[in-house]
């Protein structure tokens, strides 16, 4: 049955992350080096703390330069800091819902407070196309 497929099966592991002190435009430079539009944000513990978009750096941008400050500045200051995320262990029906109901793209995935992963959207349909092909 599909909803005994774990979120820990499908997520992405090996992600692009960032400190709260990193500067700005190394954000920037790395979302542009690997064709990404977000990342996670963590603490030294691995804690998720945030999430920096791509829309974050263009508001930051855009504020610096409405007030004509001098562009830059760290992650930490532009990152959203509430985060909605999602256990390793819940199946991915839940997360097909949180997409749905939500509108959301991607979620992080958390172990006791840890980020270990992101799921997506792809990912889910991956799940689905996966079991479908074994039943």
């Amino acid at each position: 049955m599909l909803k005994s497929v774990k979120v820990q099966d499908y997520m992405a592991t090996g992600l692009v992350t960032f400190h709260p002190e990193t500067d700005l435009f190394a954000a920037i430079n790395s979302f542009l080096r690997y064709k990404i539009s977000g990342a996670p944000v963590t603490n030294e513990q691995g804690e998720l703390v945030g999430i920096i978009s791509e829309v974050d750096c263009l508001k930051a941008i855009l504020t610096l330069t409405y007030h004509e400050e001098e562009v830059g500045g760290t992650v930490g200051n532009y990152m959203t800091p509430n985060v909605e995320t999602i256990g390793h262990d819940a199946n991915i029906i839940e997360v097909a819902r949180i997409f749905i109901d939500k509108g959301r793209r991607r979620l992080p995935v958390t172990r006791e407070g840890k980020l270990v992963g992101q799921i997506s959207r792809s990912d889910i349909l991956r799940a689905v196309e996966e079991f479908a092909q074994h039943t």
